[in-house]
Order: structure tokens, then C-alpha cells, then sequence
């Protein structure tokens, strides 16, 4: 297991609708912060989309990944196969190892399992040839069909991308999720938090915080997928509460990055 970050570290640093920096991190930025770290692995989420960069700037970015040793793990959304089998070819000119997505189609829609099956069926192959894992992000769909359809395919080209909190908008607690998608684990979404009460009691609150200070139980949760033998990589992720100015919020951003990559750290040895 290598500790990494990802565009999804860095949210309010790249930018979004809403709330766009004056100076906003690129994607060679962010590679260049990935190498501030120490860290040996970076994902490119939708977020900060390196199929979307012109043909000059990928090169760039993707002769600096090899000359500082860094790693790149490719991401997008959605399960159609035509999108699929191009971001694969995507994929394998990057000279990633893994293909992360969201199991939705049609703008957003949750696919059934057994539709799910089917487009995972029909693009396994492609897969196992170039020798890239497609991992399936756990979000809005439930776990127990995201395994069955992983079980159904039977491929080990074909697994999970287990993110810590995504789930609870089902809502689906960590550890349950943890237990159902450990065994088709790829790549791991390292993301604390904290849930409390509003002050009127009537509601709950889901924060982000720093990777090993919130109710993310980091220790059991690596421990677990050590004992299945689970074969990925940790991206750390973060969800930082907006702060009186955009300003403000990113400082805190990077500070969080630096605290929990120096805790991950401690419980991961590369």
C-alpha cells in the first residue's frame, strides 16, 4: 500500500462552481504538491480531469510524474461501456495502473445490479487485456449490490474504490460498507469525519476533519484490509468546511493535507 493524494484533497485549491481561487492549482500543481509531501501516488478525479488538458500540458504533467517517480491513478464517473473502453485507452497512455469511477449512467442514475453486471461484463475483457482495474466508487448505490454485481463478473479486473463517508447519504455506516466491499477492494479514499448534533437537536452534521481526528477509525480500517490482502493504494481526501473567505478556506486546506499525510504516515509503511 503507498499513501497518495488527489485532486479530491484539494477541492477548494483547484476550484469549483462557486468558488474559484484567483489562482487556482493545476494539474502539475498538484503533482508538484504530491512531491512537497513525499507522497508516491496521485489520482486525478473529475474534479481536475486530465483527459481535458490540452496535448502540451498532459505531456508535461505525465513526463513529470515519471521523473519524480510519482504514480497516477486516473478518475472519472459513470459506467457506459463506449466512455469506459475510452477512458481505458485514456488510462493506458497515462501509463495508470487504475481506473477509478462512480457506477452511474444516463447523467446520474443509479444502475440496477444486474445492469450494472452486464456493463461490467461487457467491458472486463478490454480490461483484463490492457491490464488496468476499473474501481467502482461506492456512493449512491448500496453496497451489497455493488458486491453482488462485482461477484456476479467474478473478474479480478473489477473492484472497488472504498470511500469512508460517501456512503452515509444512502445512509450506509462506514464499518457496514467496509465489511461487504473490503474483499473487491482496489483503491482505498482516505476521508475522516465527524457527525454531530445541530444545536436545536433536530438533524445531524457530517464534516469533514483531518485524516485521524474524527470517528474514522483509520487503525481498524487499515488493519481490515491488510488481513483480506487487499492489493491498493490510500488517496487521502478531504472535505474542508467552508471558512469566512475562499482565502481562508484553502489555507486551512493545506494545512489539513500536511496533518494528515504526517499521521498517515505513521500507521503506513511503503
Amino acid at each position: 500500500m503507498k499513501l497518495g493524494v488527489g485532486s479530491y484533497t484539494y477541492m477548494w485549491s483547484i476550484g469549483f462552481a462557486g468558488a474559484s481561487p484567483e489562482n487556482p492549482m493545476t494539474a502539475l500543481g498538484l503533482l508538484a504538491k504530491a512531491r512537497e509531501l513525499g507522497v508516491r501516488v496521485v489520482q486525478y478525479g473529475p474534479n481536475l480531469p486530465l483527459y481535458e488538458l490540452p496535448g502540451g500540458e498532459l505531456d508535461e504533467v505525465l513526463a513529470a510524474s515519471r521523473q519524480w517517480g510519482i504514480e497516477l491513478e486516473i478518475g472519472t464517473r459513470g459506467v457506459e461501456t463506449v466512455h469506459l473502453l475510452r477512458m481505458l485507452e485514456f488510462t493506458v497512455r497515462c501509463r495508470s495502473a487504475l481506473l477509478r469511477t462512480i457506477p452511474e449512467v444516463e447523467g446520474g442514475r443509479v444502475p440496477s445490479q444486474a445492469e450494472l453486471a452486464a456493463l461490467l461484463r461487457a467491458v472486463e475483457p478490454q480490461f483484463r487485456q490492457a491490464g488496468v482495474r476499473l474501481a467502482m466508487e461506492n456512493s449512491l448505490m448500496p453496497a451489497a449490490e455493488l458486491a453482488g454485481a462485482l461477484r456476479e463478473v467474478g473478474s479480478e479486473f473489477l473492484g472497488i474504490t472504498l470511500d469512508t463517508v460517501n456512503s452515509l447519504a444512502i445512509p450506509e455506516g462506514t464499518r457496514e460498507v467496509a465489511r461487504r466491499l473490503i474483499p473487491w477492494t482496489c483503491c482505498l479514499h482516505v476521508k475522516d469525519f465527524a457527525v454531530r448534533r445541530e444545536w436545536h437537536m433536530m438533524g445531524f452534521r457530517v464534516e469533514g476533519r483531518p485524516a485521524g481526528q474524527g470517528q474514522l477509525d483509520v487503525p481498524w480500517l487499515l488493519g481490515a484490509l491488510r488481513k483480506a490482502g487487499a492489493q491498493c493504494n490510500a488517496i487521502l481526501e478531504l472535505w474542508v468546511p467552508e471558512q469566512t473567505t475562499l482565502e481562508q478556506t484553502i489555507e486551512l486546506e493545506q494545512r489539513w493535507a500536511v496533518e494528515s499525510v504526517a499521521y498517515l504516515r505513521s500507521l503506513i509503511k511503503e
